[in-house]
């Protein structure tokens, strides 16, 4: 069967439904079903969803929970967090309650600057490129006060442009390198909008410059577009305690804890193996967080990813120390986070999510994200240097299975009592279900 189509974005969704529904599935109301069982009963709600992305044809639904008793900078908050995996909202709420009586999170913001390029080959005499780019610097800024003005009324606009010769990399290559803040704005379409107007600039005050021959006149922009890679846009978030206070259930030697803790953190810092599953640790948290207050997770992800790479190998994005009796913990990162604009002001869980965090700024929620992503980091590795992981992961599990088996209430009583002192595996859950079941 052919199932290529012509037209498909003009299609109602009714229309896209019912095409995708017979063209891919044995029993196509089955399909239909469980897809409208998805929409959200508020017609009003259903087209703000609707008109999100493209081709929609029903919800994606993904949980929201919260994390309470952050104390972070002497003040509590219960953070929101939008993820399918399981014990990962568990483990933050206990990470937050575990430092709520030691003292907190300390967080800070370092900076906040963005950045924007203007890609683009020239093929002529680069001091004449340099002498053209000194002389024209301001025209960059003046032409685009359309666009800054209002950014600048809020303490933001366009921080700095430089010319920066790529040639060693690319024969041709070179870029105008722009900074800017943004404040509470992520600052995506301000940033590119600029961008595109100083590529205009730049195309018409060469063609202009009486210096440049009629090769040099003809400056091809490749592309102008903001960069996801932000290393001074930089939060730190800290946990700190004498040794001894570290002490709990888990805890009976606060000292060996300490030791082996900064180890393993030490083995993230050096391992690139162990530090790509040590840094998805800290962005569940960090995800979680930035999904729940509608910002760009993909952009975050990369921007972080690469920031733990800045040094030319991979390594852990949090760190460790002993120092004078004192365990400390901390981690710093790239965020280019907004709370107006977007998502932010359209999507009623968002909106939520933000009031929840009682409507943070842009610089308040950087910490909000980055606390979240050292409390699960710190999670995960005193749960790996102590009882292990497993443990509490497989216990949280345990629902998911219990619910791919659509067990009955009677048969959900059975099964928890019994993994309650019994060790939890996949298999040994399907053992005691058919069983059960006999």
């Amino acid at each position: 069967m052919n199932k290529a189509i012509s037209g498909f974005s003009k299609l109602s969704k009714e229309e896209k439904i019912t095409w995708i529904a017979n063209q891919y599935f044995s029993t196509p109301t089955e399909a239909i079903t469980l897809l409208k069982n998805y929409w959200n009963s508020d017609e009003k709600i259903q087209k703000l969803h609707d008109e999100f992305i493209e081709n929609t044809i029903t919800n994606f639904y993904i949980p929201l929970g919260v994390a309470p008793n952050f104390l972070i900078n002497g003040k509590y908050s219960t953070i929101p967090m939008a993820i399918e995996e399981s014990s990962v909202v568990a483990a933050a709420a206990k990470a937050a309650k575990f430092w709520s009586t030691r003292g907190g999170f300390k967080a800070t913001v370092i900076n906040t600057e963005k950045i924007g390029q203007v890609h683009f080959i020239y093929k002529g005499d680069v001091s004449k490129l340099n002498l053209f780019f000194a002389q024209h610097k301001s025209k960059f800024f003046s032409e685009t006060e359309s666009i800054t003005t209002n950014m600048q009324k809020r303490g933001g606009g366009i921080l700095d442009i430089i010319l920066k010769d790529k040639t060693d990399l690319l024969p041709n290559y070179f870029q105008l390198h722009a900074t800017f803040e943004t404040k509470d704005s992520m600052g995506a379409n301000f940033i590119n909008s600029c961008l595109e107007q100083f590529s205009k600039t730049l195309k018409e005050e060469a063609h202009s410059y009486d210096l440049f021959t009629e090769t040099e006149k003809e400056i091809e922009v490749i592309m102008s577009i903001l960069s996801n890679y932000v290393p001074n846009c930089i939060v730190r978030a800290e946990v700190s305690c004498p040794i001894e206070e570290l002490e709990e259930k888990h805890i009976t030697n606060p000292l060996e804890f300490a030791e082996k803790f900064v180890q393993a953190v030490q083995i993230a810092e050096v391992e690139p193996y162990r530090a790509v599953t040590h840094n998805k640790g800290i962005m569940n948290g960090v995800d979680a967080v930035v999904l729940a207050t509608g910002n760009d997770f993909r952009a975050v992800e990369a921007g972080i990813h690469a920031y733990a790479s800045r040094n030319g190998k991979y390594s852990s994005l949090s760190h460790a120390k002993i120092e004078n009796g004192i365990f400390t913990f901390w981690l710093e990162i790239p965020l280019a986070l907004g709370t107006v604009g977007g998502l932010t002001s359209l999507h009623p869980l968002v909106k939520l999510s933000l009031e929840m965090l009682e409507k943070p700024s842009a610089k308040e929620l950087m910490q909000f994200v980055a606390v979240a992503g050292l409390a699960q980091n710190f999670a995960a590795l005193r749960s790996l240097t102590t009882t292990g992981i497993q443990e509490g992961h497989m216990k949280m599990h345990l629902n998911n299975i219990i619910n791919q088996f659509e067990a009955t209430d009677e048969e959900r009583v059975l099964i928890q009592k019994y993994f309650k002192k019994n060790t939890v595996s996949h298999s040994a859950v399907v053992t005691f279900i058919e069983n059960l079941r006999k």
